[in-house]
């Protein structure tokens, strides 16, 4: 090659380590820059340090925003005090660990009308963002139809008939574009190239959504070489970056996987410090004294970590490694008292699984969506009765995960130490769009609720326009979408209900209910439910008792089966196994 061209080639065609306009500065500088007063912001559910970065800045000035989260809960609940945000769109808003509950600064906050609540679910937050971010008016999805959140949100949602010939109607999604949307990463060059590790949950649609721009944190900012040899990680272009914020574990109280970037350091969840901001939720001023004590009075972000402590880091990081949760269970499982009897509440779960695992044999289903809480907890023994033969069934959950296999230690839907045991991490459209509602799914749902009327319509978003609950999550998206779904719930005159005040998710796909007294289901092509089983408390309780008892914890008007039957008792490797997936008792109880 002549000298001249290679002296051309190197100084025209090289690659460079460093490349793009520094965006680089502090949280503080991107958000004092870029957000003012009455904006729309969108937030994923990692972002820590700009969320409380957003409470420092604005804490004072009322800037009344309208926020936008598939799920509102921990340290963004300091958003809706002293008015920096008047209005929330969200499809879960409370406490969500250990066990998913009301939270109350939430629930004051929209009773007093401080805060607008609007309601959608899992799915249709992050498809409004896509469509938004597409440039379309509008996107169809099959969730919505048949709940309250339909007629609560005409303005911006339509639903039709099927335009294409086929019977049915469809829904139609207004699109949704933010101001700016504040998303944490795991690492970013200096321009604003971003890598998302997966799960994605509701990945980038925010980021790409946003009008004016995406600010963006991450734990560690990176060489352009660095992003160009993982471009496959790459979510978010630099173009849509306003701002780049280095902030090492910047989505504590939550964590950050390492899936497809070994050279990042993962972080776990810090329990822990969640526990204690789920306390200090309790009472208004109890929450205001942390927020003052872990946001107010702390400068920025890094005398924050350094509030936590690095020896605190250093066990989340340790905690995060794929066989952590071995060591953890040897642990708990000391102690955990694995010779008494059986609880109602464990009798319960141990049936559902059981119920789990012949309805996916009978009926062919392979995949398994299971809410947070009991639900996950008996689809949970369900997967492990069935694995190694000829009917196994694969496990979902609707955060991006696919086939995976918990792990014991911890009974979190979302823990990573599950995700560690996925086959496939995808984000929240792949498995509520495909795995669960697609046009091949096979997939039985298994839902909690708070409330459920005899025709399977549930309620866990509120029971009036003053008493708010938590929300849907993923459940519509689920119920309206899959084969079949049973429900695990405790009995009760305030939850088996004749009609429930808000319908969550519709009951027509809603087969079956288990309760700790008994067993519902829809039979002879009935719309409502009958009492199939009862599930005795004690075993030596009668079935005159366990009726007496069914009655007494039911609403709606009683229809039993002439050969009532007994739900079989737990049995002991059953209970072993559910005691170790939940060995504190967040969701069996102590």
């Amino acid at each position: 090659m002549a000298q001249d061209m290679r002296r051309l080639i190197e100084e025209k065609l090289f690659v460079p380590v460093v490349e793009g306009k520094d965006k680089r500065c502090s949280p503080k500088e991107a958000l004092e820059r870029h957000v003012r007063k009455h904006m729309t912001l969108c937030l994923n559910a990692g972002v820590g340090a700009l969320a409380y970065e957003l409470v420092r800045c604005f804490w004072e000035k009322q800037p009344e925003f309208t926020l936008v989260s598939p799920s509102m809960n921990l340290h963004m609940v300091a958003l809706i005090r002293n008015r920096i945000a008047v209005k929330v769109l969200a499809s879960f808003a409370g406490i969500n660990y250990p066990s998913p509950r009301p939270c109350p600064v939430v629930q004051n906050a929209i009773a007093s009308g401080a805060v607008q609540m609007e309601s959608w679910t899992m799915r249709t937050i992050p498809q409004r963002l896509l469509a938004g971010a597409l440039g379309w008016d509008f996107i169809p999805t099959p969730s919505l139809i048949g709940s309250s959140m339909a007629e609560e949100n005409r303005d911006s949602f339509k639903v039709i008939d099927n335009p294409f010939g086929n019977d049915g109607r469809i829904g139609l999604l207004r699109a949704l574009r933010p101001d700016i949307t504040l998303i944490h990463g795991a690492v970013a060059d200096r321009s604003g190239n971003t890598i998302l590790t997966y799960p994605l949950s509701g990945d980038a649609f925010g980021a790409w959504a946003a009008q004016k721009g995406v600010i963006v944190s991450v734990d560690k900012i990176v060489s352009t070489e660095f992003i160009r040899r993982h471009a496959h990680l790459v979510r978010i272009p630099a173009y849509a970056v306003l701002a780049v914020c280095e902030a090492p574990f910047g989505a504590h109280p939550l964590g950050v996987m390492q899936h497809g970037l070994p050279e990042f350091e993962a972080y776990f969840p810090d329990y822990a410090f969640m526990t204690q901001v789920n306390e200090a939720t309790k009472q208004e001023e109890t929450f205001d004294r942390w927020v003052k004590e872990w946001i107010l009075d702390i400068p920025d972000h890094q005398h924050y970590l350094a509030k936590v402590g690095n020896e605190r880091m250093l066990y989340l990081k340790g905690k995060a490694a794929a066989d952590a949760w071995l060591p953890e269970t040897e642990a708990e499982a000391a102690r955990v008292d694995f010779a008494k009897p059986p609880n109602p509440i464990e009798r319960m779960v141990v049936a559902a699984g059981k119920i789990i695992s012949e309805k996916c044999v009978a009926k062919g289903y392979v995949n398994v969506l299971a809410g947070i809480g009991l639900s996950n907890l008996a689809a949970w023994l369900a997967a492990y009765a069935l694995k190694g033969g000829d009917h196994e069934i694969d496990l979902m959950a609707e955060i991006g995960m696919y086939g995976y296999l918990p792990r014991t230690s911890d009974p979190s839907v979302f823990s990573f130490h599950n995700m560690h045991a996925c086959k496939m991490l995808s984000n929240i459209e792949t498995v509520l769009g495909y795995n669960v509602g697609g046009a091949g799914n096979h997939c039985l749902g298994v839902l909690g609720a708070g409330m459920i009327d005899p025709h399977g319509n549930a309620n866990s978003t509120k029971i009036s326009d003053k008493i708010y609950l938590v929300g849907s999550g993923g459940s519509n998206d689920i119920a309206s979408t899959n084969k079949e779904t049973l429900v695990v719930m405790n009995a009760g005159k305030h939850r088996l209900v004749e009609k429930v005040p808000y319908i969550t998710y519709p009951g027509e796909r809603v087969r079956t209910v288990v309760t700790d007294v008994g067993l519902f289901e829809k039979v002879d092509g009935r719309d409502t439910f009958t009492l199939t089983a009862y599930l005795p408390a004690h075993s030596s309780d009668t079935e005159e008792q366990c009726m007496q008892k069914i009655k007494e914890n039911v609403s709606w008007p009683l229809t039993v089966v002439p050969n009532l039957k007994r739900l079989p008792s737990a049995e002991k490797e059953d209970v072993t196994l559910l005691r170790l997936f939940d060995p504190r008792g967040y969701y069996i109880g102590s």
